[in-house]
Order: structure tokens, then sequence, then C-alpha cells
């Protein structure tokens, strides 16, 4: 897995690079396994705009993940390792040994043709899913529950781990990618190793046209505006007055929008931002 770059035929092309995709062993996606995606292009069931700068870009499957890793015992083979236009990572398309197909997402190192598998009793090996209570202090991990039986919600984007840095109780203590520490019940299952497709963050946009494919639209500052259209519009020359404001007047800087204290905050020993 590398980056590729491209001849500066044009000034986009000058800082365009790619992905070269090497590892991917598999062109079309498993079908039982795909779903529609419904676009709302950032409307609201009335057709209102809820969320700006949404629209156009390339239609899309959705694959359906195992994020619980709910069939222990049961060893599959890497049938495949795929590309997903929903995520940065890459997914792996396992084949059980009782027939059925999944996917999960990709370790960092995994082949085709391995055998990974999941349950209290699976190797510390990358791609085996096991409880936090039978992984050893130290190891790194990655698809995280938050809550048993409901499936990974941490460190799922390409690079991401998470370190498990201790056990007491029915809790383990782990540090995640942000810098944060926190707790989670060790009976939380979670996958070894570290999500693969680490050169994602390496990669440069080049050119305004790959952000539309990805379904953004452009994003225009409040200060080049008329007065009419936004808070922060109008003035002679380059107006810099008023502080920074969304079109109805909200703070959008130094704004705390976070409610009040969550069941969630006492299970955060250090918090990302100090």
């Amino acid at each position: 897995m590398g980056i590729r770059t491209l001849k500066p035929t044009s000034p986009a092309r000058r800082y365009l690079t790619y992905l070269t995709y090497e590892e991917i062993t598999k062109k079309e996606p498993e079908k039982s396994l795909l779903s529609p995606k419904r676009r709302t292009n950032g409307r609201n069931v009335y057709g209102r705009i809820t969320v700006r700068h949404r629209g156009g870009g390339a239609k899309r499957m959705l694959r359906d993940v195992d994020f619980r890793r709910d069939k222990f015992g049961i060893p599959a083979r890497v049938a495949a390792i795929e590309y997903d236009p929903n995520r940065s990572a890459r997914l792996a398309l396992l084949h059980y040994r009782d027939g059925e197909k999944r996917y999960i997402i990709a370790p960092h190192g995994l082949k085709v043709d391995e055998v990974v598998m999941s349950g209290p009793q699976a190797d510390i090996l990358p791609g085996n899913a096991l409880p936090i209570r039978n992984i050893p202090v130290g190891t790194l991990v990655h698809n995280v529950e938050l809550h048993k039986g409901r499936g990974a919600q941490l460190c799922r984007s390409a690079g991401a781990q998470a370190q498990l840095l201790a056990k007491e109780g029915d809790r383990a203590t782990l540090k995640l990618p942000s810098g944060e520490v926190r707790y989670v019940a060790l009976d939380c299952m979670a996958t070894i190793g570290q999500v693969g497709n680490l050169d994602h963050e390496n990669v440069s946009v080049g050119k305004a046209g790959r952000v539309r494919w990805k379904g953004f639209r452009p994003t225009v500052r409040g200060t080049v505006m008329n007065p009419v259209d936004h808070p922060m519009g109008g003035g002679e020359g380059k107006g810099k007055g008023n502080h920074p404001m969304t079109p109805w007047g909200k703070p959008t800087k130094g704004y705390k929008t976070r409610r009040g204290a969550r069941p969630s905050d006492s299970m955060i020993v250090t918090r990302r931002k100090k």
C-alpha cells in the first residue's frame, strides 16, 4: 500500500495523490451483503435543508459490516480484501466454516486465506475478536464496544488503534487515538490489532471536484456575503467586525453545544482536551 502521484498536467493534478489500492483483491462487492443507501442531500421529511453543503456525489451501496463479531468459536477464512466507499478503512470478506459470509473492518496486516475467529478462546492475533477480559494488558485493539452486545463504536477508521492500559474490577482502562483515557466494561468485545489503510491520512485531495464526488457542496464564508444574506456580510473592503456567527446569529466558535453531565462522563478518566 502506498501513495501514487500524477504528472502535473494541470494545477489540480500537481497536488492530487491517490492510494495504490494494491491490497485490494476483489473488485465487485458481495451482493448478498449490499443494501441501498438513501440520500437525503441534507433535507428533512419536509424537503427543507437542515444540513447545509450536502448534495450530489457518486452513488453508493451500503455494506453490511459485522461490528458485533458474535459468531463465537467458528473459524472464518479471509476470502478477499475490498474497498468500501462509505468509510476510510478496508473491508475483509469472511467465509465462515458453516457457509455464512460477513464483512469485517480489515486490520493492518491481515492477508487473504488467513483464518480469524471470535470468542473468549480465540488467539491474540490480528483480526480475532475477544472480550476485553481475555485480552492481555498492553495489547493494541480496535473495533471496541462501549456497551456489551451493541457492536463496536470506537476505533473504526483507517489507522485507528486503542491501547489496553489496565484491568481492575469489572472495568478496563483504554487509551484512545484522541488521547482520551476511559473505562470500558470487561465484557465488551474488541478486535486485536490496528485498522488497516494507514496511508489514508497522507492522501492529498488536490482539487475541489474530488470533494464534490464525496457529496459535499461548496461552503461560502459569511464575511464575503451581503448583509441581507448573513450577519457578518457587508462592509467597505474586508470587514472583520462582529464575532463569528451562523446565518441565524448564533455563535460558532467557543460556543458549547454539549448538554449537561452525561452518564458516560463518569467513564472518562482523562479528556482529549486538557
